[in-house]
């Protein structure tokens, strides 16, 4: 028997990873977030492999990973978890980079679009008895626009093929790691950061969250920007400055801008971001749809097969 601890409960249950390793004949120790310290340690003292979401887990976490062979990631970004320490101890640490795509660059165009339209706004003050308000705000078409990208990994290429058909005159990417015939071949320009945020008139953000990408876009990106430019954020809090986006939306240095996520998770309630009528906020939701959960927790847990059986993760990221 293995037992599985998983140390950040989410989903409704675990039949998918309970088939994927029925032949270790798991059991799946869930800690629940209001665990004390002593149930925590417990539970990770027990682990043959550890599944976590987004909590942190620092050296004293892994320092009790006595048995663990696998730390698997449900999800892309590692920025949580000790990547040195754990190998260190000799654990293998693997993701999951490929799920959902299609679902979060669903979720990134449905941003741009609602921002573009004032959708929240608008459906406000109609419920609140407003009519014949069309031409209160300004509102300018997609098609002729410059859309900006910032990264091109799966999901970036996903929005590009999706926003293909909506007529945009140009596509301008930013990733060093582009070369020029990839980008041909998706239809895209390969420009600078600094480019990008001159020229592009909506903008995309898909880059994983490191000391490198930390505030990407701050006080000197958005000073590029054009007042009309909306920026969209489905990727990691972090790539923003808040602060600098707050400043530049409530002075009309930017248009509106689509956050699925912020620095600190949970946001804050009285998050100053919150407060404008042309932010639009979602709760970190951009990932999930039914189908995407499915595909995550199997492929989470073939992870954690592959390791078991001897073999090294397909999605191995701290070697």
């Amino acid at each position: 028997m293995k037992k599985i601890v998983v140390l950040e409960p989410g989903y409704e249950h675990y039949q998918e990873e309970i088939k994927v390793l029925a032949a270790f004949n798991p059991e799946f120790i869930v800690v629940p977030n209001s665990a004390s310290q002593e149930e925590r340690a417990k539970a990770l003292l027990q682990a043959d492999a550890l599944m976590i979401r987004e909590a942190p887990l620092p050296l004293e976490y892994i320092a009790l990973l006595d048995k663990c062979q696998a730390i698997v990631r449900y999800g892309v970004g590692v920025d949580n978890v000790d990547l040195a320490a754990a190998k260190e101890k000799g654990i293998y640490v693997a993701n999951v980079p490929d799920y959902g795509s299609e679902d979060v660059a669903e979720h990134a165009l449905a941003l741009l679009l609602a921002t573009t339209r004032r959708l929240t706004s608008r459906n406000t003050q109609v419920h609140a008895g407003q009519w014949n308000i069309g031409q209160a705000e300004p509102m300018y078409r997609l098609s002729g626009k410059v859309l900006g990208i910032v990264g091109f990994g799966r999901i970036a290429r996903c929005l590009a093929a999706k926003a293909s058909g909506i007529g945009f005159s140009r596509m301008l990417v930013s990733d060093p790691l582009l070369n020029d015939a990839d980008a041909m071949a998706a239809g895209v320009e390969k420009v600078t950061l600094e480019q990008l945020c001159q020229q592009a008139d909506l903008i995309s953000l898909h880059v994983p969250l490191s000391e490198k990408t930390r505030h990407l876009i701050g006080t000197e990106q958005l000073a590029l920007m054009k007042p009309t430019t909306i920026v969209v954020n489905t990727s990691r809090g972090g790539l923003i400055d808040e602060t600098a986006l707050y400043q530049a939306l409530i002075e009309n240095r930017l248009f509106a801008a689509g956050l699925d996520v912020f620095e600190q998770e949970p946001v804050r309630q009285d998050h100053p971001l919150l407060t404008l009528p042309n932010v639009i906020c979602t709760d970190h939701t951009a990932w999930f749809t039914e189908e995407s959960v499915t595909e995550l927790q199997r492929k989470a847990a073939q992870e954690v097969l592959r390791i078991f059986e001897g073999n090294k993760p397909l999605n191995w990221v701290n070697p």
